[in-house]
């Protein structure tokens, strides 16, 4: 696989909506980025309305890790599902 400048690989399908893309991207070992998660791993959704999906999934009984943070990528959120898996919302930023 060739690792991008970012540190990840990105993947496109013909089956996914237009431009849509998944990337597989490793983090060093000692990365607290999945905390409070005790996982090697995290899944990462898009979402078309983070504030909306984080309300519901809080809503469900989620507990929202964090603030909503504002990237050059796009917006983020972050949830702890049931299995104690830390999930990452992510809105796309719009194309200009």
């Amino acid at each position: 696989m060739d690792v991008e400048d970012y540190g990840g690989v990105t993947f496109r399908y013909t089956a996914m909506p237009k431009d849509g893309y998944s990337i597989w991207s490793p983090f060093d070992a000692a990365t607290g980025y999945f905390d409070p998660a005790e996982k090697e791993s995290m899944i990462n959704l898009v979402v078309d309305h983070l504030d909306e999906a984080m309300t519901q999934v809080v809503a469900g009984g989620a507990q929202q890790v964090g603030a909503i943070e504002e990237e050059e990528f796009g917006r983020f959120g972050w949830f702890m599902d049931p299995d104690g898996n830390k999930v990452e919302l992510w809105e796309p930023a719009e194309k200009s």
